[in-house]
């Protein structure tokens, strides 16, 4: 058998695929490996006798997608034992519920990696790949990982929308933003947004950011996020998807420059 050709080596399928595997090899972070292990080893009685992933957790979804979804991180006996963000936990529950609705996922429901789950126009990910303790992960930690989220974001060709669950999730795309547009950017962000349940902010190049809560217990339990809110949200990013007009593909010029 010959080489693939070239359109499947550079496929945005290809490429994820790529960092994938990068993420799944990495150990960058002493603590954050430790602590992913610690929670394999000790998980509550319900988990009893799984067998966790204790790895660094991918992205995962449409390798065409126009909309992009951005958590924190893996939970510990969530994404950490499951291998698949947003998967085997309360915060999946909501999140595949509110995706299955506005017509992003298949199922209504996330179990584990063999579940049948399909996303369709849509890429679920997060800004750190291990789960922290307390769910606070260091500066060091959330640098370390960075570059990933940015490889996944400009593998995604037809990215044209953006939800930050949570307001890290929402700082780390801002710092995205930043770096690569520029010069788009000052224009756009002459006062610093702060983030906001339902707030919005325009993109260069007719992107669109919308901001949720995230649907951690700690919102969904007490109130503070229901799920028409939520709803809320997807439905709008939904309605900013069928507002944006068809592109034709750059040309190779613009490929290289852009």
């Amino acid at each position: 058998m010959g080489d693939p050709p070239p359109e499947a080596v550079f496929s945005p399928g290809a490429l994820l695929a790529e960092v994938e595997r990068e993420v799944v090899a990495c150990g960058r972070c002493p603590r954050l490996v430790a602590w992913r292990e610690e929670a394999a080893m000790h998980p509550p009685k319900r988990y009893a006798g799984c067998r966790y992933w204790a790895k660094p957790v991918p992205g995962f979804g449409d390798p065409q997608a126009r909309l992009v979804l951005v958590g924190l991180a893996p939970a510990a006996h969530g994404g950490n034992r499951t291998g698949r963000m947003f998967t085997g936990d309360r915060s999946g529950d909501w999140l595949f519920r509110a995706l299955h609705r506005i017509g992003f996922a298949s199922q209504p429901f996330s179990r584990n990696r063999e579940d049948g789950l399909q996303l369709s126009d849509c890429f679920v990910t997060a800004a750190v790949r291990c789960c922290p303790p307390e769910n606070r992960p260091l500066p060091s930690e959330r640098k370390n990982c960075y570059p990933f989220l940015v490889r996944e974001l400009e593998t995604l060709a037809n990215l044209r929308v953006l939800i930050a669950l949570g307001g890290m999730a929402f700082e780390t795309l801002l710092r995205w933003v930043k770096e690569r547009w520029p010069e788009e950017a000052r224009l756009l962000l002459r006062k610093r947004p702060s983030f906001s349940h339902g707030a919005e902010m325009p993109l260069p190049k007719g992107r669109t950011l919308f901001m949720s809560y995230h649907p951690s217990q700690q919102n969904t339990f007490t109130g503070r996020l229901t799920e028409e809110m939520f709803d809320a949200v997807f439905s709008r990013a939904r309605a900013a998807l069928e507002d944006v007009p068809e592109q034709k593909p750059p040309r190779e010029e613009e490929q290289r420059t852009g």
